[in-house]
């Protein structure tokens, strides 16, 4: 049966752990987990000339969506969604929460091989109070079309393994693996996280700790294989 790769990837706007920018290294990643969607967190593109997602994207011969979260005098920053498969159409989310920093989600509608697939690609807030807020947001999105495909990706920031945003996204969607993905050098907490609906698509969920994986940022990939 046909499958699909996808990925979230936290990309620490091409920071590594040793400090150092090198967007190279993060296509490199890319490369290695070769997914046909992959969501992206902490995308910085730069008007001094670096358009991070922009160049990615070239770069792996795939379609791009921003999902920029915030803009300065000097660029912008927030999400970002990568797919080889045709872009059907998209809806970017303020998931932003009183004060804090703001955060949103990549809602795209997806042709694969002629199957739709909804991908949903996030990147949550730090407090308690905030995701939860922000997992409700999301909910309402996929209880509008509760008959299609979907992927819920991204990195969710939620460390309390029985807090209430993991509780509701178990019943929605049916738990998951959850495998660590931070810090990238020893990982103990699964902050990227990957749920499908109907939950009998997913076939595989793992992390990609390659060498290259463990210091280009400070999280690893999440990789997933769904049927089609």
């Amino acid at each position: 049966m046909p499958s699909l790769r996808l990925a979230s990837y936290n990309i620490h706007c091409g920071i590594g752990r040793d400090g150092r920018f090198s967007e190279q290294r993060i296509l490199d990643v890319l490369r290695e987990i070769d997914a046909d969607v992959v969501a992206l967190q902490e995308v910085e593109s730069l008007k001094s000339g670096t358009d991070m997602l922009g160049w990615l994207a070239r770069a792996t011969a795939s379609r791009a969506v921003a999902g920029t979260t915030r803009t300065n005098d000097d660029g912008h920053y927030g999400n970002g969604l990568l797919t080889r498969c045709p872009i059907v159409s998209t809806e970017l989310l303020d998931l932003s929460w009183r004060g804090r920093e703001p955060r949103g989600a990549i809602a795209a509608d997806i042709d694969c091989s002629g199957q739709k697939l909804r991908v949903v690609a996030t990147h949550l807030g730090l407090r308690p109070a905030e995701r939860r807020e922000q997992v409700e947001h999301l909910l309402r999105l996929f209880r509008k079309r509760p008959g299609e495909r979907a992927v819920l990706l991204g990195d969710l920031n939620e460390w309390f393994l029985w807090g209430r945003p993991l509780r509701r996204l178990h019943a929605y969607f049916t738990r998951t693996p959850a495998p660590a993905t931070f810090p990238a050098i020893s990982p103990f907490l699964a902050l990227d996280r990957l749920w499908t609906h109907p939950r009998k698509i997913l076939r595989e969920i793992k992390v990609h700790a390659s060498a290259t994986a463990r210091i280009a940022s400070d999280h690893l990939p999440l990789v997933a294989e769904i049927e089609l």
